[in-house]
């Protein structure tokens, strides 16, 4: 029950500090000329104010600075005494995670500065790729953080980077409709928090607490229609940190001889992300265009022009990934047939999105 109480309030303050931050931003940041103007590909038809990735940023990096210092400065028998030996062990735990965070968190502010930089005067495709593959690879060769251990160093490595570079830029691309990418990221993480407690872990739910809480206090003034975006400083840091936390929370060692079913947690949780990130680039190759290039193709605006409103496009994509996060809870100690049932029910909702989104016939007269 300790760690239940930690993980609310942790969630509590983020939510606060997220709320008050975004408040602030959309009364600072248009005094800045920090705002994101209407045209091109963008389909808002008034000036909105960003700084909705500058309260995320700061909503969830004070706290967790905080939670870290604290774990490493209080006497772990101070804890014990006032706290109970429960509390110790959570505090020992952190401490050992100490500078993996570290490591994380200074790749998260990095990609929130290129944010920063790309929102203000926009930076070229190649660049940005550029930085995130070399945070990407920065995850597993310095933090030691990465998946699919059984692949050797070196592809575990790689596969590792792929992840990070492909979630990041899924949930950027995700960032095209109010309330979209922010909404469907604290749906992704409430489940990597539930599957992290799950497999009995503590660092990942609390990291995942506050980071929730954070988006949060943001969604609340960017649900449809929206008074505050959080731009590329927002987006790229969000897809970040699901990409790093959905690699700890996969519950599989390779050393314990058990099945890697569980690396599949994080497709299942992320399935309908990266279905809109995979059919746009598959869109525009088709079309022979920059994959890169931002448009109004992706699965939201599909569904709108089959007749959805945006908030119920919105809605329709937080129930659909809903659904593949519910699928995933199912996944600690699954065995293949159970692996195997879950895959064909993430398939068989994704395929019924497909249809969803398909172009209308036009009536043809006899």
């Amino acid at each position: 029950m300790i760690l239940y109480g930690l993980l609310l309030a942790a969630v509590g303050a983020s939510l606060l500090l997220g709320l008050g931050l975004s408040a602030a931003a959309i009364r600072l940041a248009p005094r800045f000329g920090y705002v994101d103007h209407p045209g091109g590909h963008k389909s808002h038809g008034a000036v909105v104010p960003y700084g909705g990735g500058i309260a995320i940023f700061l909503a969830s990096w004070v706290p967790l600075a905080i939670l870290l210092l604290v774990a490493n400065l209080l006497d772990p028998a101070w804890i014990a005494d006032t706290f109970g030996e429960q509390a110790r062990a959570y505090a020992v735990g952190l401490n050992k995670r100490a500078f993996a965070a570290l490591i994380i968190m200074a790749g998260g502010g990095a990609l929130h500065l290129l944010g920063l930089f790309d929102d203000v005067r926009p930076l070229s495709a190649g660049l940005k790729l550029a930085v995130i593959a070399a945070i990407g690879l920065a995850v597993p060769l310095v933090a030691e953080v990465r998946i699919a251990e059984f692949a050797g160093p070196i592809g575990a490595t790689l596969l590792t980077a792929a992840w990070i570079i492909v979630i990041t830029n899924t949930f950027n691309f995700l960032d095209n409709m109010d309330g979209l990418s922010a909404g469907v990221a604290c749906i992704c993480m409430g489940f990597l928090i539930v599957c992290g407690l799950a497999a009995g872990q503590v660092f990942v739910p609390a990291t995942g607490c506050v980071f929730l809480g954070a988006m949060g206090g943001f969604l609340a003034f960017n649900f449809p229609p929206a008074r505050l975006f959080m731009g590329d400083a927002g987006s790229l840091l969000v897809g970040y940190m699901l990409a790093v936390l959905s690699i700890l929370t996969t519950y599989y060692e390779s050393a314990s001889g058990a099945p890697p079913y569980a690396l599949a947690m994080p497709l299942v949780v992320l399935a309908i992300p990266l279905y809109d990130f995979v059919s746009v680039v598959v869109i525009r190759l088709r079309e022979g265009r920059n994959p890169m290039k931002g448009d109004q193709r992706h699965f939201s605006h599909r569904l709108v022009e089959r007749g959805l409103s945006r908030r119920l496009a919105v809605l329709t994509i937080y129930l659909a990934t809903a659904v593949t996060g519910l699928c995933a809870t199912l996944l600690p100690g699954a065995d293949l047939r159970r692996t195997v049932t879950i895959g064909v029910i993430v398939i068989m909702v994704l395929a019924i999105v497909a249809i969803l989104e398909m172009p209308l016939r036009k009536d043809r007269n006899p």
